[in-house]
């Protein structure tokens, strides 16, 4: 049962995830969620279509119906989880993992996700131990088709975008079945057609390989700005007009010239304990008001709605909005971007201009040490730090982040992997080379 993560429902197929699972799960999910319908789409790896029959044959067998969306982005599915007022749905991808990957991605009424915590942990242990239910009528499956209404939601943020030169990496996912219907005929596409084998690259754009393809084209046709989806699209990253590839968090910042500007009220934004410092300090003179919390969509979507904040993201590549449910999407963080950065370019500022102009700070990137006995690892970081001078702040609810006039630093444990995960930001390239060096030194005491 290694595909149960801390978000979602996750691994190799068939190895991982299969049909027997995947019958389990719909099987089980009706009761969890007390519901008796469950919206599902899925993405195009070779194995969704499988791994929908078996968790549909699940859901009906539990005497639940499934409303079939057929072909989905996972964003399009959170959308229409809370507009049709579903109370349980399922995406089937992978997100960004390789082809012979597949997972879900579950949510509750409202669209709000189903972690490991509030609902899978139970799933799995049903599944483990054999958890029984009374025989019951079984329930039917229906199409229902979203997209029409989708791209009519989308449509209030596609803004004209004349004479921007747009270079646009769908990633062979997702992204391809809905972008090209909102963004002018003039952008150049590249690996634009949906394929589960992913023949262009991986649909991760973390991966610094995955984005030479853009990076290339971009350089090339002396685009303005590059864009790039995972697999799913329910992340976006963004390429400067000079190739370079733009720290995700940092388009949170870039944001708030779409929603703050010419605002007088405080205005509520989310960001991981990971986001650069820069992003705070850059909204604070617009009315932001800045929420610090936990890393993934199980946690950054509920927080959303708790505090009642407008948007925010991650340095993932998250982008959650008010207006989207709370939920994270893609598409709709594409559309917004572009028209702040093609508002830059009509004053004469060059995207990378307007980045740099956000972020004056040098970054180590997130580092992976891969470490069993993380809690020790952490705290001994946290005590030499500490044992320097004290933290002006100090966080503990996702790892810890301690943050210093001159730096900051977050080192937090990976939820599936024995792996910390450590990124640091700083003034100056000697402080930051400092930090990693003392902190790659305590590490070494630990591997």
């Amino acid at each position: 049962m290694k595909a149960f993560k801390a978000y979602d429902i996750r691994g190799a197929y068939p190895e991982d995830i299969n049909e027997e699972i995947a019958y389990k799960i719909g099987y089980f999910l009706p009761e969890l969620l007390k519901t008796k319908k469950v919206l599902v789409g899925r993405d195009v790896r070779n194995s969704s279509n499988s791994l929908f029959d078996a968790l549909s044959n699940g859901i009906t067998d539990a005497g639940a119906d499934v409303y079939d969306a057929g072909l989905t982005s996972t964003p399009m599915i959170y959308w229409a989880t809370a507009k049709f007022d579903y109370s349980a749905s399922v995406q089937i991808t992978a997100s960004h993992n390789p082809s012979h990957h597949n997972g879900m991605k579950v949510s509750g009424r409202n669209a709000l996700p189903i972690g490991y915590d509030n609902g899978l942990k139970s799933i799995k242990e049903w599944i483990i131990n054999g958890k029984s239910t009374p025989k019951i009528v079984k329930g039917q499956v229906y199409s229902f088709s979203i997209i029409e209404q989708y791209l009519e939601f989308m449509q209030k943020y596609v803004h004209p975008l004349p004479n921007y030169n747009i270079c646009l990496d769908c990633s062979n996912g997702m992204a391809a079945e809905i972008i090209d219907k909102l963004l002018p005929t003039s952008v150049h596409y590249i690996n634009n057609t949906r394929d589960g084998n992913f023949p262009g690259h991986d649909p991760n754009p973390l991966n610094p390989k995955n984005l030479k393809d853009l990076q290339t084209e971009v350089l090339a046709r002396k685009a303005d700005v590059g864009v790039i989806f995972d697999g799913d699209a329910d992340r976006v990253m963004f390429i400067d007009e000079n190739g370079k590839f733009i720290s995700p968090d940092l388009i949170i910042a870039a944001m708030g010239h779409y929603f703050l500007e010419n605002n007088n009220k405080k205005i509520k934004v989310i960001q991981d304990i990971r986001t650069s410092k820069a992003v705070g300090e850059y909204l604070a003179p617009m009315g932001a008001e800045i929420y610090m919390w936990r890393v993934g969509r199980a946690f950054a979507a509920p927080k959303l709605k708790e505090i009642d904040g407008l948007f925010g993201g991650e340095l993932a590549g998250h982008y959650y909005f008010k207006d989207f449910y709370y939920s994270d999407s893609g598409i709709m963080a594409c559309l917004i971007a572009l028209k702040i950065f093609f508002k830059f370019k009509q004053k004469g500022i060059s995207l990378s201009k307007l980045i740099k102009n956000i972020n004056p700070y040098h970054s180590s990137g997130e580092i992976n040490f891969r470490i069993e006995n993380k809690k020790d690892a952490m705290d001994a970081v946290k005590s030499f730090f500490y044992s320097i001078n004290t933290p002006v702040k100090f966080y503990d609810f996702d790892g810890y982040r301690l943050d210093y006039p001159d730096f900051w630093l977050n080192i937090r444990p990976s939820n599936t992997e024995p792996y910390l995960r450590f990124i640091t930001e700083a003034v100056s390239i000697e402080k930051l080379n400092e930090i990693i060096e003392s902190v790659e030194s305590i590490m070494k005491k630990f591997e």
